[in-house]
């Protein structure tokens, strides 16, 4: 059985309130760890909770088995942190999106590691969005048309190697079969033109980050 939507509740600090007005209706709800705590304050039907729990508190894990929220537990030494674990098990459920809430609080290797995750080959068959905080983070791989406000912001950032063949509508400063590498910011600040903007990438992926999403 394939979902249309499946959430991901990212553990570290609470995620903006507003992530949860974005979770479809009846969309299941996988917690890494702490999430399942943000995913309850969030009042989210949580429908499985994965990690090492070593975040969550025992009360608020006790709590969810109680009410058939299903726990599956991993050793605290594993080569893989809760957020992929979940990521994992998102990919069983065969999703065409998979919606990750996060917050962009808490420790910057934690940041930087979960943004290089979602840009993982092994995530390439649906479509990954993330909300952090006020911020929106999609990966972009071939086509994808964005909804936005003109004047939004938008950085187009090359992950696992260079993006290649970078094609741009609707962007103040347009990119025309352009090669993005990894580390350039070549990409950095450019901006919504209009309320819809298409990004093409003929090879390679591209983080699109957008710090202070409208949609």
């Amino acid at each position: 059985m394939s979902e249309e939507v499946v959430v991901v509740v990212s553990g570290g600090d609470l995620p903006a309130p507003r992530a949860a007005l974005e979770v479809p209706l009846g969309a299941p709800v996988i917690a890494a760890d702490k999430g399942l705590e943000h995913a309850l304050a969030l009042g989210l039907d949580v429908t499985v909770a994965v990690g090492d729990f070593d975040s969550a508190s025992p009360e608020a894990v006790a709590v969810a088995e109680a009410a058939g929220v299903r726990i599956e537990r991993h050793p605290q030494e594993k080569d893989a942190t809760d957020l992929e674990l979940a990521l994992d098990l998102a990919l069983t459920l065969s999703p065409a999106r998979i919606l990750v809430l996060a917050s962009a609080g808490g420790r910057l290797d934690h940041l930087l590691s979960a943004a290089l995750l979602l840009a993982s080959e092994r995530y390439a068959r649906p479509q990954i969005d993330a909300l952090v905080d006020a911020a929106r983070v999609h990966v972009l791989r071939g086509e994808r048309e964005l909804e936005g406000e003109p004047g939004e912001l938008l950085t187009l950032l090359a992950v696992n190697g260079p993006a290649e063949g970078v094609t741009t509508v609707g962007l103040a400063y347009p990119l025309r079969g352009e090669t993005l590498e990894p580390g350039s910011s070549r990409g950095a600040s450019n901006v919504f033109a209009a309320s819809r903007a298409r990004v093409t990438v003929e090879r390679g992926v591209l983080l699109g980050v957008r710090p202070e999403a409208t949609e």
